[in-house]
């Protein structure tokens, strides 16, 4: 198990559209280029031996680590204390063009603060998951690490670019196909390395380009995070979240992925190991809703954009004749073919490791939902659905009223057959309700007579079918009396009053069985078996979710002393997985935007109440003003 860092013990970097994790002990163990869902150079989190890695540390043993970001930054300072000294890295990855880019540049830059301090660097890339072996070229100025097939790594040293690399202050050792760089820092000196995918020749990176790279690097971080207009109670949490799903947006489309990384798991040893490194149309409602209430308007309507014209490919088809992909690639495309990585040992054992994700062709109805949402969302801030936006919602809705009252497999993608899940109905609810605002508020052609007959079928069905009486409870699907915590959207997406008697009992259901301390299970796996072995920890989402309908129900203290104690769980960094173990380690893709995203919706909507009283009301909606700004 020591040769697993706790996946909480981790800190991301990213240059938009690509990112990096690094261990608390200076270990760049997940690397991907040239996009999230690309091929890894860097993954011993998943194989301590065949993944590859870059560290960075004393040579000297017995010291201890600190990590912290650069105030208002996504740059990271991994520090070390020895007895003979105080040394730093920092990492950060230098912003990619707009355009998608094959040259990714990763700079760990070295510096001895007090003291002296002997620094080892082992790079060892391993590219395509460690699938395709490498060869190693030294040249007078760096070094280039290169595969058959073309990818390439450079190493560009940080020194001085009069002297060849066989003249600097540091001594390299040739491992094979990987090197090892010694160095010797004084107090107050600097050195380090530039990686770079697909750089071409090395040069020797100098002070004052390292320096311009990182004060251009702090300054696009600075000025992005004094764009938000929040206010509240929770500013440090809500801007490092913000920067956390800032660094996971792709920005040449906008798309935001899940997660940066693949395969970590759910439970310890267990199967539950997902690829999260795909945009979700789930995620854009909570997205927009998020990136509207800190401000971004111009992230919000990008990521609108893309789900969008994710809305145009397919609700545009004759018919409407075939439902819209639950997730894509960040380019928008939608092969998503599910594969097992064999040799990969898996975290801490945890096998299979799956790249890829077979979840894509699933039918999951919540997705209309969510994504008319967020159209709605971003058409009430004034980026209205243009002719052939529109004639796709409306094909698609007209989709939607044929199709709603069938078995889906859910929000949670469970693999155990499909049921009539009470969340899906209620998104369907959703989907059609907001389909009838915006084709009445903006004059669009629509059958509205039809749309709102079947919006009112699905409302009496939820209302009957998926309230169990013996229960006293909304229940995940119509025949069972298992609870799940994805209803508590219910009247946060505005389908019941939060003061509804059938709502506040299952609220209550929902303390006594779901709810441990703070942190809020999905739904007991045992008793609605879900197709998966073993069990999984409490998922962050859901305790945001509850925070926000503790708060709308008039439980604000409730509420505040849930939201205080989440914040316990976060990293050392403030960052949350995708789920919090019994013992409060983080499991799952790390970050989970999702939690992020739940977070901040949940800090805006708990600074609402408390400030105004709790009630039923859309905060975000309620002080937006103006319009939102055509994405390119």
């Amino acid at each position: 198990m020591e040769r697993y860092p706790n996946i909480s013990d981790h800190g991301l970097i990213g240059d938009l559209q690509t990112a990096a994790l690094v261990t608390t002990d200076g270990t760049v163990d997940w690397f991907c280029t040239p996009r999230f869902d690309s091929p890894s150079i860097f993954a011993s989190l998943l194989d301590a031996d065949k993944g590859g890695y870059c560290r960075i540390a004393p040579e000297a043993s017995g010291y201890t680590t600190k990590q912290l970001y650069f105030p208002d930054t996504a740059m990271l300072i991994t520090r070390f204390l020895t007895e003979d000294g105080v040394g730093e890295i920092t990492d950060f990855m230098p912003i990619a063009p707009r355009q998608p880019t094959d040259r990714h540049r990763l700079v760990r830059r070295i510096k001895t603060v007090r003291g002296t301090m002997k620094f080892v660097m082992d790079i060892k890339p391993r590219f395509d998951y460690g699938r395709v072996p490498h060869k190693l070229d030294i040249t007078e100025n760096g070094f280039v690490f290169h595969t058959d097939s073309g990818m390439e790594l450079t190493v560009n040293p940080v020194g001085n670019p009069e002297k060849a690399l066989r003249e600097q202050e540091l001594t390299v050792d040739r491992l094979d196909d990987d090197i090892r760089i010694t160095r010797i820092l004084r107090e107050g000196e600097m050195a380090g390395v530039m990686l770079e995918s697909m750089g071409g020749r090395p040069h020797l990176v100098s002070p004052a380009e390292l320096h311009k790279l990182t004060e251009d690097t702090s300054q696009f971080w600075r000025n992005w995070v004094h764009q938000s207009t929040y206010r509240g109670r929770w500013r440090e949490i809500v801007a490092r979240s913000a920067m956390t799903l800032k660094l996971m947006t792709y920005a040449p489309t906008g798309a935001l992925v899940a997660a940066p990384t693949a395969g970590l798991p759910e439970q310890a040893g267990g199967e539950r190991n997902w690829d999260y490194r795909y945009t979700w149309i789930r995620d854009a409602s909570f997205s927009v809703y998020a990136l509207l209430g800190l401000g971004y308007v111009g992230e919000a309507a990008a990521f609108g954009q893309w789900v969008r014209d994710r809305v145009v490919e397919q609700g545009g088809k004759a018919n409407g004749a075939s439902p819209m992909k639950i997730m894509y690639r960040v380019d928008g495309t939608s092969d998503l073919t599910e594969e097992i990585l064999d040799h990969f040992e898996g975290w801490r054992g945890s096998r299979p490791v799956r790249i890829g994700n077979g979840a894509a062709d699933q039918l999951q109805l919540d997705i209309y939902g969510e994504a008319l949402d967020a159209v709605a969302k971003i058409d009430a801030r004034g980026l209205q659905p243009a002719y052939q936006g529109w004639t796709a919602v409306a094909d698609m809705m007209n989709w939607l009223c044929d199709h709603w009252d069938q078995p889906d497999e859910g929000v949670w993608e469970t693999r155990g057959g499909r049921q009539n899940f009470t969340y899906g109905r209620v998104q369907c609810w959703v989907a059609l309700d907001r389909a009838i605002r915006i084709a009445e508020g903006r004059g669009r052609p629509a059958d509205i007579t039809r749309w709102r007959t079947e919006r009112d079928n699905i409302y009496s069905q939820v209302m009957t079918r998926g309230w169990n009486p013996k229960r006293r409870a909304f229940t995940q699907h119509y025949d069972t009396d298992v609870l799940d915590s994805s209803l508590l959207v219910m009247p946060l997406m505005g389908f019941v009053s939060p003061y509804d008697p059938m709502w506040l009992q299952t609220l209550q259901a929902m303390d006594s069985e779901l709810v441990s301390d703070s942190l809020v299970y999905r739904y007991n796996p045992s008793a609605s078996p879900d197709g998966l072995a073993g069990n999984e920890g409490t998922f962050s989402l859901c305790t945001f979710w509850y925070v926000d309908a503790l708060a709308r129900s008039g439980r604000l203290a409730d509420a505040e002393l849930v939201f205080q104690k989440m914040n316990t769980y976060a990293n050392h960094l403030g960052l949350y997985s995708e789920e919090i173990s019994a013992t409060g380690e983080q499991l799952g893709n790390f970050p989970q935007a999702f939690s992020h995203l739940a977070l901040i919706n949940a800090a805006i909507n708990l600074d609402y109440q408390l400030d105004h009283g709790a009630g039923d009301v859309e905060p975000v909606l309620a002080r937006a003003g103006g319009a939102i700004p055509v994405p390119g």
